[in-house]
């Protein structure tokens, strides 16, 4: 055995040697006893939530306003301060995820910040909440574990431990990746609780929430609980361990102290004005179980528009997801409203007083139906702007379109032009909406890879490259080939979105694959063309 492996073990042995200590020492604590959470502590916790939400603004605006602070530092200096870039970045993060990018990317091209091992590593742990989860992994994977020097150590650890984790919970549907993620995260803070002090609420956190992760749940209770009590309202780490709390309450069936600590998290995520949130969501999810559509209704609403402040992918899906149903909830209680002064109305003409009581209820209820109704058209537009991105939305609107060019034919063949020429002025309805839809499909698509046509043509032998004519963003073969690079790689499906027949797919195909200069794998290196330029 080498000098090098033997250094290996004694190091591994010494962490493993400081863990077990770590968990022998919490282990010997007394444990705490489990404060009963009653129905009355849960109403009440979810109020103090409603009124923070009620002044959410302001806590926004004071994060805004530290931001400017800090980004007129930055300009103001004449040699940007690496520790001052990485504030920025940190404040921004889980704020406007965008933002911190693009602070990011700054200081990985300033030539006047000569470590970017710090910004490397931040931007690794930030990545996979914009979807760019296996450019992360690339990213922290290229800085090797011994090139960190010590006093980076600890934020190496944690970048991979919040990337992992952020891996996993976009995997969570899918228990092996969600497994290999969960392991990976775990292996990281197993690392970083070798490095924070004992004493540290840091390392009681971390040392709580691994507990948490391996279904130690007595002993993640005790430190989490005691994490709670030592941190402000508006701290991070506050609002990480009231939901790994309500997560074990939820676990033991204990649906009071479930939403107690639910509503402390996302109240926590509230106060520090923190957009990337989770607690908010799955609070206003259970509260819909429960019959309390209202509040369902605003957490919701609250989180989808957070998230699309944010820019977290994962979290405008979850809630987009959930509010079709609260909307639906919503209409039928307005509904119900409606019925209810439509039948005052009818015993409001049995004496005049009734009538003018009537009446004002009347306007009242109208008052509130209409605020209700913008409400409901503001959320609409809302998750439209989000929703109108994803391509399984052109799939189904390319499909409405056929369907709708079957009527044209169905009113044909019975003869009723008139109710042909009010459907559609023009013959072309669907082929000019094809063309509509590809303009969309193009330009969302070059947005997200912006070298696509010059990845493919590489790919291309090159007396055989696709040339775009004037004003194209793509043509027939490119736009097949975008399908297939997001993963629709079945032809009947290309197809119908483009309006093709199956046929034609075929021959495009085949005439693009004979282009390739390796035939075999043309289909595989398409699906690997990066979305980076």
């Amino acid at each position: 055995m080498t000098n090098s492996q033997n250094y290996s073990s004694d190091a591994m042995n010494l962490r493993i040697f400081i863990l077990m200590t770590a968990i022998l020492i919490a282990s010997s604590l007394p444990m705490k006893a489990v404060i009963s959470i009653s129905h009355a502590d849960a109403e009440g916790m979810l109020t103090v939530l409603d009124d923070s939400l009620s002044r959410s603004d302001r806590f926004i605006s004071r994060r805004q306003a530290e931001l400017d602070r800090l980004c007129d530092s930055l300009r103001r200096s004449d040699v940007p301060s690496a520790d001052l870039l990485l504030r920025i970045i940190d404040r921004y993060t889980a704020f406007n995820n965008d933002s911190a990018m693009r602070y990011l990317e700054q200081g990985l091209e300033s030539p006047q910040i000569p470590d970017k091992l710090p910004l490397l590593l931040r931007r690794a742990s930030l990545l996979p909440l914009s979807g760019f989860s296996e450019a992360a992994e690339r990213i922290y994977d290229s800085i090797s574990e011994e090139s960190v020097p010590d006093e980076l150590k600890t934020l190496y650890y944690d970048s991979g431990r919040q990337m992992y984790s952020y891996m996993a919970a976009f995997a969570a549907s899918q228990p092996r990746y969600y497994k290999r993620y969960t392991d990976k995260a775990l292996e990281r803070q197993q690392r970083l609780l070798d490095l924070l002090p004992n004493n540290s609420i840091e390392y009681k956190f971390n040392l709580g929430e691994y507990y948490f992760l391996t279904g130690e749940n007595g002993k993640a209770r005790a430190l989490l609980s005691e994490v709670i009590e030592r941190l402000p309202a508006e701290s991070n780490l506050r609002a990480r361990a009231a939901h790994h709390l309500s997560t074990i309450a939820h676990g033991a069936g204990d649906d009071d102290a479930y939403v107690y600590y639910l509503a402390q998290s996302a109240l926590a995520d509230v106060c520090a004005a923190t957009r990337e949130v989770s607690s908010l969501q799955e609070l206003g999810n259970h509260l819909y179980t429960l019959g309390d559509v209202n509040r369902a209704y605003t957490y919701l609403t609250d989180a989808l528009a957070n998230a699309v402040d944010c820019g977290v992918p994962l979290r405008m899906i979850e809630s987009s997801e959930s509010l079709p149903i609260i909307e639906r909830a919503k209409t039928e209680q307005i509904n119900a409203k409606q019925r209810t002064v439509l039948i005052a109305l009818g015993f409001s003409f049995l004496v005049v007083v009734a009538l003018i009581v009537s009446m004002l209820l009347l306007r009242r209820e109208m008052r509130r139906m209409n605020v209700l109704q913008d409400n409901l058209r503001q959320s609409n537009r809302i998750k439209e702007v989000y929703i109108s991105q994803f391509l399984n939305l052109c799939s189904i609107y390319m499909d409405k379109l056929n369907q709708f060019s079957n009527i044209v034919n169905r009113k044909i063949t019975t003869g009723k032009v008139d109710d042909l020429y009010r459907l559609t002025k023009s013959g072309k309805f669907v082929e000019e909406q094809s063309h509509e839809f590809y303009n969309v499909f193009d330009n969302a698509f070059i947005h997200l890879y912006p070298d696509f046509v010059a990845q493919v043509n590489a790919l291309l032998r090159p007396d055989q490259q696709i040339e775009l004519k004037e004003g194209e963003v793509l043509n027939t073969d490119l736009r097949i080939l975008a399908f297939m690079r997001l993963g629709i790689e079945e032809s009947a499906r290309i197809a119908q979105v483009l309006n093709y027949s199956l046929n034609t797919i075929y021959a495009y195909r085949n005439r693009t694959k004979a282009r390739a200069i390796n035939r075999e794998t043309f289909e595989d290196d398409i699906m690997k063309i990066s979305s980076e330029s």
